[in-house]
């Protein structure tokens, strides 16, 4: 009986007929190889992997595609590398900046805007807004080791945080600046999380092929009083995170 690892697919991802794609044989051979190199390490030319395991170029390069999109491999330059493991972001109210270090990575963001306008009336409810009442919109994109790794929009009320423009770092986390300059705590918050593909100025923002599986997050967090705080909407590159939490019975 074939061994079977704990977290990869049963029987390696085999069918029951026991006929496996070409592309799927080269994948896992690949795969192996990655092993072998190490993080950083240049894999062999497209050519090469097609000469070495006797299949065309074509096949190759849909297993390498699919080792791309699982962030096992990545683009550099003219070559492929073989990537780091993932990004495990917590799915709490720690903020993305307290995930990143805890892993030994350094967080950033670049600042894309930061703009005022009326809210509409599908955004009120879920910030604690009036139709209309003046609300922040600060979009940035999410660095890690100066790797572009995301896109976050958060959406609050001008009335909650007025000097947004004037007293906050756009490079700092913005659950720090409400917790210490405006004594705002976090009390709680509903997620939804999908996975999507990004739109054109979404890719060229965070650096991606449009094709490339996104991971969305949709939070609406409420204050330590319970009141309605902030909409963000947080698009992750799937090749580069993976979420986790703690279940309770």
């Amino acid at each position: 009986m074939e061994e079977h690892r704990p977290g990869s697919p049963v029987r390696s991802g085999i069918p029951e007929h026991g006929r496996i794609p070409k592309y799927y044989v080269v994948k896992a051979r690949v795969a192996g190889l990655l092993d072998d190199l190490g993080e950083g390490g240049l894999l062999p030319t497209e050519r090469d992997l097609a000469e070495r395991y006797v299949v065309s170029r074509e096949t190759v390069r849909q297993a390498l595609r699919e080792l791309l999109l699982e962030g096992r491999i990545r683009r550099s330059g003219r070559g492929t590398v073989v990537a780091g493991p993932k990004l495990e972001q917590p799915l709490s109210l720690a903020s993305y900046t307290e995930g990143v270090r805890r892993q030994g990575r350094r967080p950033g963001r670049n600042l894309i805007g930061l703009e005022q306008f009326a809210c509409p009336p599908d955004l009120a409810a879920g910030i604690g807004a009036e139709p209309g009442e003046a609300v922040w919109h600060l979009e940035r994109v999410l660095l890690a080791d100066d790797e572009r790794v995301g896109l976050e929009s958060t959406y609050i009320r001008v009335a909650r945080a007025p000097r947004l423009d004037r007293d906050f770092l756009p490079d700092s986390s913005f659950y720090g600046y409400l917790r210490e300059r405006l004594g705002i705590a976090f009390g709680d918050a509903d997620e939804k999380v999908e996975t999507v593909l990004a739109t054109p100025r979404e890719a060229l923002l965070i650096g991606t092929p449009p094709a490339l599986p996104m991971l969305l997050i949709h939070r609406f967090s409420r204050d330590q009083d319970g009141r309605p705080l902030e909409r963000v909407r947080s698009l992750y590159r799937g090749d580069r995170f993976s979420f986790t939490t703690h279940l309770r019975a």
